[in-house]
Order: structure tokens, then sequence, then C-alpha cells
């Protein structure tokens, strides 16, 4: 008998480590102990990671992986011993056996692995963060999870909420924050959350006015909002008033007169400009006048206006082409993994972030849906065009003495259609105003190129990059 320890319990990383060393050693599943999250055992077995190397390595599927990542979450006792019997089994000639449903192994991991993505869509679902008083832009939510699966969910809240600090807090770990970087920490209790946040009374209005009675259903509402969530979600304290007066209001509502609908989005208010707004021509006065631009259509479906960001004396501006999907949420440029690319190659080049004025040709996301997740789309010519003005106020404010293009579209707004970015890329051209200026590729294309191409186009982009140090000293 061998004991496999597995901690934390729903590491991947750690259960593989101590599988592959079982199965190395030829052991088999009913002569292997498995103990998780610092627990001990009853009897003092040896270790399997100092076990005998019998076998080569065995070679395991990229499927088997994926759903044992989202099984060891689960808070199942039994679950490492089920699947690595199901990996003793795919390496003693059952290599099809996860694609047999009727299998009885097959079938349990497949319900631990929907538990715990039921619970993940719950904890999207369900958190509520709270501002803490007296902080601004720093939020805490209290979640009770029921399985392992804070550090499943927390980068999609750091995808979603990007441009504020915030903390979960649970009883078995934390997620924190810092508006750059996420990191995990010890789990906390309730009173450790705001009990209030003002914006909940916003949010109860909010919550009241889309209720819609005539398709009430509690049983499905209490299958799909569990009442032990209940406690944390400001609008619960209002389903039993508004269950009460449903039928009233479906009442009200079928006897009311017909209206045209109203437009999704109501038209932008114009201002008409005063003498002094006409005479203030700083980088704040334009980039406030730019949230309100409707110039082309890309205001309509993205959240907010992306503005350029960055010293208002800078001698280097960065353009890239288009705000992304954090960018969009966020409000501020180059904060996605592009804009962390672009990071990392700075920090090896020496040049500090915060010394450059970043922005962007088009300044509100492109995007086309796919189910839940926005997947960005190339800009029109119309586009960079309707951003022509705002992105020659920002280099007529700055005032760089050098300019780079990442991307096609960026280098069509500067050099215009005939730059060829393929033939011309990493060269440097002077404007009609003196300033110099080059392009190259956008971290974006970096990013999408294949695994074994992607050290070599970083590289080369980086090469490009150093003309920046060439010049600038």
């Amino acid at each position: 008998m061998w004991s496999a320890a597995v901690d934390p319990a729903w590491s991947v990383d750690a259960f593989r480590e101590a599988a592959r060393a079982a199965l190395r050693a030829g052991i088999a599943p009913e002569d292997l102990e498995w103990l998780a999250g610092g627990q001990r055992g009853l009897l003092a077995l040896p270790d399997v990671l100092d076990a005998p190397v019998l076998h080569a390595s065995p070679r395991v599927l990229r499927s088997f992986l994926d759903i044992a990542e989202t099984v060891l979450c689960h808070r199942d006792p039994q679950r490492h011993a089920l699947l690595y019997r199901l990996l003793w089994r795919i390496a003693h000639g059952e290599p099809h056996v996860l694609a047999t449903p009727t299998d009885a192994d097959t079938r349990r991991v497949m319900q631990l692995a929907q538990e715990v993505r039921r619970d993940a869509h719950k904890m999207k679902a369900f958190v509520r963060f709270r501002e803490v008083p007296g902080e601004r832009d720093n939020f805490i939510a209290w979640f009770e999870p029921s399985h392992h699966i804070l550090h499943r969910v927390a980068p999609f809240f750091a995808r979603r909420f990007a441009g504020m600090r915030w903390a979960i807090l649970t009883p078995e770990g934390s997620a924190l924050w810092d508006g750059e970087a996420l990191s995990f920490g010890p789990g906390g209790a309730p009173d450790d959350a705001p009990a209030f946040d003002a914006g909940e009374n916003l949010w109860r209005t909010y919550y009241a006015h889309i209720f819609n009675p005539a398709r009430l259903n509690p049983r499905m509402m209490r299958q799909e909002m569990p009442q032990r969530y209940w406690k944390h979600l400001p609008e619960a304290h209002l389903l039993p008033s508004l269950i009460q007066g449903a039928a009233v209001r479906v009442r009200e509502m079928a006897e009311r007169e017909h209206a045209a609908p109203k437009r999704r989005i109501p038209a932008p208010t114009v201002v008409p400009p005063t003498d002094d707004t006409r005479r203030d021509e700083s980088l704040a006065s334009l980039r406030q006048a730019a949230q309100a631009c409707r110039a082309c259509p890309l205001w309509q479906p993205a959240t907010q206006t992306v503005f350029g960001e960055g010293p208002e004396d800078a001698r280097v501006l960065v353009l890239g082409e288009q705000p992304g999907d954090r960018e969009d949420l966020s409000g501020r440029p180059f904060v996605g993994p592009a804009g962390k690319l672009l990071d990392r190659a700075l920090a090896e080049l020496g040049i500090d972030r915060s010394q450059l004025y970043l922005t962007n040709a088009v300044k509100h996301f492109r995007f086309e849906r796919r189910g839940k997740q926005r997947l960005h789309r190339n800009p029109e010519a119309s586009h960079v065009q309707a951003c022509r003005s705002w992105l020659a106020g920002e280099i007529e404010r700055v005032r760089p003495q050098m300019i780079v293009c990442l991307g096609g579209t960026a280098a069509l707004a500067v050099f215009g259609a005939g730059f060829r970015l393929t033939a011309q890329r990493g060269t440097w051209q002077t404007l009609h105003d003196g300033t110099r200026a080059f392009a190259t590729v956008h971290p974006a294309w970096i990013l999408r190129q294949p695994a074994d191409r992607q050290a070599g186009a970083y590289e080369a982009w980086l090469d490009d990059l150093r003309l920046l140090l060439a010049t600038a000293g």
C-alpha cells in the first residue's frame, strides 16, 4: 500500500504529479490511499513519490486533464481515487472510457463535473460586491460556495471588473484584485464584508422594475436562485412582496392601453458649447467631449469611450488599434492580455510605461457576440475616419517627439492608406510636422500566433521597439 498526497485538494498539478508517480510504479488503484489538503492517513504508508520507477510516463489525453481539473474542485472525498481509477483504465487498455456514458466511473465523473460547473455559474450570478465605507472603488463580497471553486472563478471577476479593486471572501480562502494582479489568501467571515452598500437601493429599484409578474414561476426561481444565497442578495428581500402583488400587476398590464415602444438608448443630449468650453483646449476637456461621440455606430453596443492616458508632455505616444473587452469594461487602454504583453516588453527594454501616452486609433470596442463572449472584430476605415479628430487632438495637445503605431489600423490612422505594414514595419518615417513615427505589429497579433511561433514573433517585435532606445537614448 502507498499514500498519495494532494495539497491543495483541488490542485490538478499536485494530483498529476502523484498519479504519474503511481502509474510509473505500476501501483493499482486499490493499493493507493489518497490524502487531500494536508489530511493524514490511519496508517503510516510510504509516499507514492518515493515509489520505484518501473514504467515509462504514460501519455495522458488533454480531455482527461480538463475533466480532472473540474472534478478536483468538488468536495467528494472519493474524487481523487475515482480519477486515478479512470486514469489507470485509460493507461491499461481502455483509452476511450471517457467516451462511454454508460460506464459507472465515467457517469460519476461527469456528474461531479456538472455540479462544479453549476456551482461556478451560481458564484458568477450571486456574488454581490459592497463598497468599503470611506474607500472609493474598493469593494468586498462574501460568498459561500458549495465546492472549491474560488481559484477557478476568480479570474472571471478579474476580467469582468478590471477597473476596480475588490476582494471575494469565502470560509476557506479569499481572492484579491488590486487593479493589476490577482492574488489569493486565507478565508474570512461574513462580518469581514460590509453589511450594506449605498448603491443597493438603486439595485433594488432596478430589479423591481425589470421583475415580470406575467412570467412568475416560484418553483423555477427557487431552483435557479436557491434560498441559501438569498441572505447575500439585496434584491431577494423584495421577492415576497413582488410575488404577492404579481396577480394585481398582471391584471393592470392587461388593462393598460397599448403604447409605442421607446428607443432602447435615448438620443444624446447635445449641450451647445459656451465661450468657456470653446477656450478650453486641455486634454481633459478633449477626453470629456469624446465621451459623447456619436460619429459612428460603434458607440451603441460599447460600454464606454476608451480615451488615451499618460503624461500630457510625453515624448512617446503609443498608438493601438482599438480597445478590447477588458479596456471597454475598465475605460483604460492596454489593460487586457495585449496590454500585459506590452508591459512585459517595456519592462525588458527598461522603458517606464508611466512616461508614455497610450491611446487607440478607434475609441470604441468593436465586437461580435458568440454566446456570452464578446469577440474582437477589426475596425473599418470609416471607424478610423470617425475617430480621426480625437486622435489629432491628442497628438496636438501631447506634442510627442515619437509615435509608435501598433498594428495596421494604427498605421492607417497615422500614415494613410498607402502604408504597407508587412513591408515597412520597424522603419522610421517623418510626418508632415516633423514628428518621427514607425509601425510594428500589435501585441494581440503575437498572442494569436501558434505556440511554436510566438517566441520568434515576440523577439522580432521587441527588435522593432528597440528603435525607441536607439533614438531616445
